[in-house]
């Protein structure tokens, strides 16, 4: 069995950035990610643009250059992955963890493939791959999506997308531009404050001029084969319908967190509990980077502001281990 000083759950850019810092301290390491390089980014939509300028997305001040402001998704993917082949970062790649135990001096890593020790853990895995479900009659049915990658498939169909923040506000000016019929479906009375600034003027024109359609005020209330019923201030509506893009935001795998014994709030934000000078959680020896530490609020960390993770958990590993050669 193998033994490491830090292993690091989670292979996107806040994973990296934990293993690129315990390199730079001289720890055995490993990142495990159950999927591609950067998974939840590889599978964000095929032509998305990045909120942040380039500069924002460096991790380790190894320049990011773009050829726009704000980077496109590949040129993302191409910078991440020459990180990891010039500096030779240790990986394992398509190995997802499925337990993790507490023996008396270490905790036991398991996952897909293998058995790992270590005193330190560092989860990074981000919250792309639970959404959040409308839990109504239809959601199951092959027309309906919670991810968006191409415009191309829904042209000339009927599409309605709900929620109006910015996943489902490009999601709808793109399908709309390669000719499918949208339909939003917004629970509140505008598209969402949050959406980029320089797209919510395009959407909110788009809707003006009726290219969009919008049902403000209104839930989805089940799906079916050729309509969708959508309540709408307490009307019923049926809509003709082909696809369905439910695009309502996701969450991190809450159930890991509780099995392996990190506390969560009480409240509906569901915010791990963690030391915010050192990122350890309750459990000792147990750290949290990135958008996860956010609980239900995944607004609240990017790339950009959850970079400092990084240095702050090698720091605070570094004083344990040596902490432990001096006793």
């Amino acid at each position: 069995m193998n033994t490491f000083d830090v292993i690091i759950i989670g292979g996107g850019p806040i994973g990296i950035a934990c293993g690129l810092a315990a390199q730079q301290k001289g720890f055995s390491y490993l990142i495990l990610e159950k999927g591609v390089l950067v998974n939840s980014l590889y599978h964000y939509p095929e032509n998305m643009t990045f909120f942040s300028s380039s500069d924002n997305l460096e991790i380790d001040n190894i320049p990011f250059i773009s050829n726009n402001t704000r980077p496109h998704k590949s040129e993302a993917l191409e910078y991440y992955r020459r990180i990891v082949l010039a500096k030779d970062l240790n990986i394992n790649l398509f190995e997802q963890v499925i337990a993790v135990e507490q023996t008396e001096e270490k905790y036991k890593v398991n996952t897909t493939k293998h058995s790992y020790l270590t005193k330190h853990i560092i989860i990074a895995t981000g919250f792309y791959d639970i959404p959040n479900l409308l839990n109504i009659p239809g959601e199951d049915l092959p027309k309906v999506s919670h991810y968006y990658d191409s415009p191309h498939v829904y042209i000339r169909q009927n599409v309605a997308i709900v929620g109006a923040s910015n996943s489902a506000v490009d999601a709808a000016l793109e399908i709309y531009r390669k000719g499918g019929k949208v339909t939003m479906i917004v629970r509140d009375a505008a598209i969402g404050t949050r959406v980029k600034y320089w797209v919510r003027p395009d959407i909110i024109n788009r809707i003006k001029e009726g290219s969009i359609n919008v049902l403000y005020h209104s839930t989805l209330e089940e799906i079916l084969a050729d309509t969708i019923i959508v309540n709408q201030g307490g009307t019923a509506l049926t809509i003709k319908n082909d696809y369905v893009l439910a695009l309502t935001g996701y969450q991190p795998n809450f159930s890991f967190l509780k099995k392996i014994g990190i506390q969560l709030s009480p409240d509906t934000t569901q915010k791990p509990v963690y030391n915010e000078h050192t990122m350890e959680t309750n459990c000792k020896g147990i750290y949290l980077a990135g958008v996860i530490c956010g609980g239900m609020e995944t607004h609240k960390w990017f790339i950009e502001n959850s970079r400092v993770h990084a240095p702050m958990i090698m720091n605070h590993i570094e004083s344990n281990l040596n902490f432990s050669k001096k006793n």
